[in-house]
């Protein structure tokens, strides 16, 4: 594996106002240029924030959002991940998407919805898992709330693979409330060791539409 150089984007994300949130996720980008990133990793639902009301304004894979995010790839010359609301014609998902400056992309919808809040009541979850990969590093992105679950995020022994694991870094992309800072903290820590991998999660700042406070507390941790 090389180097990898990761910029944490934390954000305090305008509420359900795409057009303002993509002007803002730029300014705060502008900063990166020069740095020379391989990995800019952005909040879950980026240009909306964390709200069911927002299903009507999904976009699709052709929309605002994701050319944004293939613009910023482009520009600032690294990958560009985060998660964003998408309507593809029949569903909606939270989904997270993984573009190259090249404009390759990969996608992962998040399998685990926040019930307690309501979320499987308006989005699809997925199936799938993805794993990426950069710089001969192996990467499972995944979204907030699959945090929880462990069995779903075992990195599972694979002898045809360097390292011999299935992956080497997890990434968490997130609306995690501040009220449950401390979790978020303790599960990315345990998620690292118990995977024998390292482990970036990255939140959102500041106080959303509901009233909900969030702390960033947005991470680098190595699986020790």
């Amino acid at each position: 594996m090389q180097t990898l150089t990761v910029s944490l984007v934390q954000g305090d994300t305008r509420w359900r106002d795409p057009a303002a949130n993509r002007d803002y996720y730029a300014r705060l980008c502008t900063s990166l240029a020069g740095r020379n990133s391989d990995l800019i990793v952005l909040p879950e639902t980026l240009f909306t924030g964390f709200s069911n009301e927002a299903v009507d304004q999904a976009e699709r894979m052709d929309g605002a959002g994701v050319h944004w995010m293939r613009d910023l790839a482009y520009r600032l010359d690294a990958v560009v991940c985060g998660s964003l609301l998408i309507y593809d014609g029949q569903q909606v998902y939270n989904r997270l998407l993984w573009i190259r400056p090249d404009g390759h992309l990969a996608q992962y919808n998040k399998r685990h919805l926040f019930r307690m809040a309501g979320e499987h009541e308006h989005f699809t979850a997925g199936a799938d898992r993805l794993i990426v990969e950069l710089k001969g590093w192996r990467i499972l992105p995944q979204v907030c709330y699959d945090l929880r679950f462990p069995v779903w995020l075992r990195n599972r022994g694979n002898t045809e693979l360097p390292g011999g694991m299935e992956y080497d870094l997890l990434v968490f992309v997130a609306n995690w409330p501040a009220l449950r800072r401390q979790a978020w903290r303790t599960l990315l820590r345990a998620r690292a060791i118990e995977n024998l991998a390292c482990c970036i999660g990255v939140n959102r700042v500041g106080c959303d539409g509901n009233g909900v406070d969030y702390a960033g507390d947005s991470v680098v941790l190595d699986a020790q």
